[in-house]
């Protein structure tokens, strides 16, 4: 299987200074430094929409909120970083239970046309910004096909939102999540020249062990090879049929990028590490870049919160050198 070229191999992390409808956006200049100085190039900024509206108009903009996107997107330049902004909450869609959204994105015309205008609203803002620095990830891990989003919806949407990018900045890389939470590449948006974005989240078993929001009290305890996944046991040869998938967009002029990675901080840290190094393994000899679900917090290298980890003190952190040391090898 080819390595996919259309994309670089951005390695990096996910910062959460967005991401929900209590965020303040608030970014710390040193983790950008700290990134950098440990050989990453990528920060991946989901954004709750919501955040910079004034109210509950989706067109009334709250400016205060934009500057401080842009103060993240200007310390990803100071730093050399790519920065990749993602509506993690859209207009009529999240994977968060935080707000009911009043309407649909797949079905509804209203949704639809606010999810275009704001993207719209980045397009002009940052228009002139080179596309090795900003790219726009449009919006975070749209479910499985069912009965409330067809294939075609999901297409018409994704569509309908680059057309609106491109009218005013023809430049501007633009990714599309896959469905199935990431999870199933869209060879259906290939003519969209559009690049795709999987996850390093499978098996569940070992990524989301006792995490609240996925129903994980059906999981057993992780294993590595052995993990579970609805009922199966994968193995790393699962783990590479999983992504060949991915790496058959290349085949179809498709980049293809990791926006989402990791384990949560109940799954065992030995287990995590052959785990991920098998993922690391795999997507490296794709071509294929990723970022860590998150930089701070349980998914991350810092302040993780993990019983069985000796941290290294840093800058008043807590950091997982063990964890770090990997990412820096791939």
């Amino acid at each position: 299987m080819p390595a996919q070229t259309y994309l670089p191999r951005w390695r990096g992390f996910n910062l959460q200074n967005f991401f929900t409808i209590k965020s303040t956006g608030d970014v710390c200049e040193d983790d950008f430094r700290w990134m950098a100085d440990w050989g990453f190039n990528f920060v991946r900024l989901p954004l709750c929409y919501t955040l910079w509206l004034d109210g509950d108009d989706p067109y009334r903009i709250y400016t205060p909120m934009l500057l401080k996107i842009d103060r993240a997107i200007e310390l990803g330049r100071r730093y050399g970083m790519h920065v990749c902004l993602n509506f993690h909450r859209a207009p009529g869609y999240s994977v968060n239970n935080e707000r009911d959204e009043p309407f649909n994105l797949w079905t509804d015309d209203e949704a639809i046309k606010a999810f275009c205008y704001h993207w719209q609203l980045f397009a002009r803002r940052y228009q002139g910004i080179d596309p090795d620095e900003l790219s726009f990830n449009l919006v975070n891990e749209p479910a499985a096909p069912s009965s409330r989003m067809t294939r075609a919806q999901h297409q018409y949407v994704i569509t309908a939102a680059t057309q609106a990018i491109r009218a005013e900045d023809s430049e501007r890389l633009i990714i599309a999540d896959g469905l199935s939470w990431g999870n199933d590449p869209c060879p259906e948006l290939a003519d969209l020249a559009v690049a795709q974005s999987c996850r390093a989240y499978l098996p569940m078993g070992v990524s989301h062990y006792q995490a609240s929001w996925v129903n994980s009290d059906q999981y057993p305890p992780p294993a590595w090879p052995g993990g579970w996944q609805d009922g199966v046991s994968w193995t790393r040869s699962t783990l590479e049929d999983h992504f060949a998938k991915w790496a058959a967009l290349a085949a179809q002029r498709v980049g293809v990028h990791c926006g989402e990675a990791g384990a949560y901080n109940k799954t065992p840290h030995d287990i995590l590490l052959r785990w991920l190094r098998d993922v690391l393994e795999i997507l490296t000899g794709y071509g294929i870049g990723y970022a860590m679900w998150n930089f701070h917090g349980p998914f991350g290298i810092l302040n993780s919160g993990r019983s069985d980890v000796d941290y290294e003190e840093w800058h008043g952190q807590k950091l997982d050198r063990a964890l770090l040391a990997l990412l820096q090898e791939f």
